[in-house]
């Protein structure tokens, strides 16, 4: 079972970090997986957007569930867990079907009942002020920091109109040093590496190896479909540069500017406060809102984490 772990209380207090990313965010459960396999104690987690979610499904003891339920659903099965909204705010409202996906699997309601300490990164729409939350219900919270501009609708909490944590703080390193903590691991999630994984494909037969006829009568079949390929691939080529392009969707758009901007603002957060340990899964195949990559996600997360391993042991002074 992935719980928190209670191991190694009187070592250095380790605190997880687990950053925006949207659907890329299954990739933290792969990391909080290889962490607790190579017995790396988690102390304490904050977290922004999605890794707010997985970080309080985490501090709950639900994590295993919710890995389970994941990778059984299709991507347009997980985005239809949004509810439709006729607000003017947002696209999607996002309050019941969120609460039901964190509830089927912990009964956890408030900050007080989670096994860690959970601090959950928003911020106030109208003064751009970073807001943090870690105490009453837990959902509010998390709904709150999932607030994706122009997607979900904000959240009124406290005479204050709430979004993304990620428009300020897509990292939240600054919130972990403030916990207390001896070594902070970071996950980013705004990766432009691809995954090292590529597909099979057949080889040229070489040597001193006989060719069949079978052998001979496919290769010129491949001939073919090669020399079709290409022409037709010139001819799509030449169609494109007499059409204009056809301009993005309103998601993609959405989507694309605020990995920009979540990019930079990690990158000027970084050079401020830094975590010990950066971990970033080789992501950069995937866009924000690609819900359908779950497993690819999850494996990418534990990947990236596990070879980190000896780096976080030496700070712990596991290693000498």
């Amino acid at each position: 079972m992935t719980k928190p772990t209670t191991q190694n209380r009187s070592g250095p207090k380790v605190s997880l970090v687990l950053g925006a990313g949207a659907s890329r965010g299954w990739a933290h459960i792969g990391a909080i997986e290889a962490l607790l396999d190579n017995n790396i104690p988690i102390h304490m987690v904050s977290g922004c957007s999605v890794g707010a979610f997985i970080g309080a499904v985490f501090a709950s003891g639900g994590l295993d569930r919710v890995k389970e339920y994941v990778l059984e659903m299709d991507g347009e099965s997980m985005f239809s867990l949004s509810d439709l909204s006729l607000l003017r705010s947002g696209m999607l409202d996002g309050d019941k079907k969120l609460r039901e996906l964190f509830c089927m699997h912990t009964d956890k309601k408030e900050f007080s009942q989670l096994e860690l300490p959970l601090k959950v990164m928003t911020v106030d729409m109208e003064t751009g002020d970073p807001v943090v939350l870690d105490t009453g219900d837990l959902f509010t919270a998390l709904r709150a920091s999932m607030s994706y501009p122009g997607i979900f609708s904000p959240v009124y909490h406290k005479g204050r109109w709430l979004i993304d944590g990620g428009v300020v703080d897509p990292v939240p390193v600054g919130v972990a040093r403030a916990m207390g903590s001896d070594i902070v691991i970071a996950v980013n999630l705004d990766s432009r590496l691809i995954s090292r994984k590529r597909h099979w494909k057949v080889e040229p037969v070489h040597g001193d190896e006989q060719v069949t006829g079978g052998n001979e009568f496919l290769k010129n079949l491949a001939k073919r479909y090669g020399a079709a390929e290409k022409m037709f691939r010139e001819r799509f080529e030449a169609r494109k540069k007499l059409k204009p392009p056809k301009p993005p969707g309103t998601r993609q758009v959405i989507n694309s500017a605020i990995e920009i901007m979540q990019k930079r603002i990690t990158r000027v957060n970084f050079a401020v406060s830094p975590p010990d340990i950066l971990i970033t899964p080789r992501l950069g195949d995937l866009k924000l809102l690609d819900y359908d990559q779950v497993a690819h996600s999850i494996e990418e997360g534990y990947v990236a984490t596990r070879n980190a391993v000896n780096d976080i042991k030496m700070l712990m002074g596991q290693i000498p």
